[in-house]
């Protein structure tokens, strides 16, 4: 994978001297969230408003890439790419990662950038890393589940919804360990703090002190905006004495932007000269786009020793190498490490979203229980022996591919290094 030619002081939201002479465009393919904030109104579709959580349309991670395109060709000043919602960009994982790795591969030079509540991150900060995601935001708004129990109306994490004390004790957890999780990783963090009269500026300067002890790099004091059909809709906006006395005590810990903008989820141009509204027109146009297949998942993962066989079980694969046909043939991509081995079913739904982007993964065998979750989640395993060439052909040109299998069993064989709950 290329690595970003882009300086990291070129990122106009993490550094001011940047913000008149480099810009950002947000690619808003993340419409579901997974919590509910008491002073969030998300919007579709919605033209009149310049806040977080608000956009023109909704995109595909292919619809992406086209607008990227044309978004660059009229503001090649645009230095980073951002996924910040309209929801949370890790309640759609696979959209998001998707959305990430088409970016990587067409424009290396470009930055790349998520903003995120925290309670989704953790399982794809190594594929954060791996993509070389730079810079990450985190809105933390509490590190007081007291506090943040007023705040939250409730937090969905998998089939359950928790409300109360126990859904800020959730999520104040996992934005803590994700915080520490992405400062190991090398990935500059920004942790957002949203000051809301008479709930938590009393605890700013608390948020502040504690992020400082994580590691963060820099904080973003921003006046709550009320939104009629919320609970604080009622609430007064912050005025600018208090947000200037907030963060020059928060400044006693971490150094603090004082130059943000509160970009919608659609935003694009430089912060000085936001083009969002001359660029809506685009956006439309992008997202009524329909991508052939192909495009939705251009790739096939490969299980192999040596990269010439398909030669390894799905269970003993601690990297599966991404390949895709182009004009003059196939083409191998990358590699992506597998998750860590022991984690039973939830191993393989993290590789279902790792390989959101495949269509099908050639393996010398699988278990019953990855099959089904790759299956159900669009991705074809196909059991294959020989070269890596002839199972691709197979794949890409839709052909029988039963003739591909071979006859050994290595969970038979004694020689798959899994648990046996399907090699997991």
């Amino acid at each position: 994978m290329k690595t970003p030619t882009t300086d990291f002081r070129q990122h106009p939201c993490f550094n001011a001297d940047a913000k008149g002479k480099f810009g950002r465009v947000h690619l808003p393919v993340a419409p579901k969230c997974n919590i509910k904030c008491n002073f969030c109104d998300r919007k579709y579709d919605c033209v009149n408003e310049s806040r977080p959580g608000v956009t023109s349309t909704i995109l595909s991670p292919a619809q992406a890439e086209i607008y990227m395109e044309k978004v660059l060709e009229k503001e090649p000043r645009i230095s980073v790419a951002g996924i910040a919602g309209p929801g949370d960009p890790f309640a759609n994982g696979p959209e998001t990662i998707a959305t990430l790795r088409n970016i990587r591969k067409n424009h290396p030079q470009i930055l790349l950038c998520v903003s995120t509540n925290g309670l989704g991150v953790g399982p794809y900060i190594e594929t954060l890393a791996e993509l070389q995601v730079s810079h990450v935001t985190v809105t933390v708004c509490a590190v007081d589940p007291a506090i943040g129990m007023k705040i939250y109306g409730w937090v969905s994490d998998g089939n359950i919804v928790y409300r109360g004390r126990q859904a800020a004790e959730l999520l104040l957890e996992r934005q803590l360990s994700a915080i520490k999780k992405l400062k190991a990783h090398g990935i500059t963090v920004k942790v957002n703090c949203i000051v809301i009269p008479g709930i938590n500026d009393h605890h700013v300067v608390e948020v502040a002190r504690t992020m400082k002890e994580m590691g963060v790099d820099l904080l973003n004091c921003m006046a709550m905006f009320p939104n009629v059909n919320t609970p604080f809709g009622s609430l007064p906006q912050p005025d600018k004495e208090m947000m200037e006395r907030l963060r020059a005590a928060a400044e006693e810990y971490l150094p603090q932007m004082r130059h943000c903008t509160r970009c919608r989820a659609d935003a694009v141009g430089l912060l000085d000269d936001d083009r969002t509204g001359e660029f809506r027109s685009c956006l439309t146009a992008c997202s009524t786009i329909k991508p052939m297949p192909s495009e939705q998942r251009p790739y096939v993962a490969v299980a192999t020793e040596e990269g010439i066989l398909v030669n390894k079980h799905l269970g003993e694969a601690r990297t599966l190498e991404i390949w895709q046909r182009t004009e003059s043939g196939f083409q191998k991509v990358e590699d992506r490490s597998t998750p860590t081995v022991g984690g039973g079913i939830k191993r393989w739904h993290q590789l279902a979203k790792i390989l959101a982007d495949c269509r099908a993964v050639l393996v010398s065998g699988v278990g019953q229980t990855p099959f089904d979750i790759l299956t159900k989640s669009g991705i074809k395993p196909v059991e294959a022996s020989g070269f890596i060439e002839e199972g691709l052909r197979s794949v890409y040109e839709n052909r029988n591919t039963a003739f591909l299998r071979g006859r050994r069993n290595p969970c038979a064989e004694g020689t798959c290094t899994g648990s046996g709950g399907g090699c997991g």
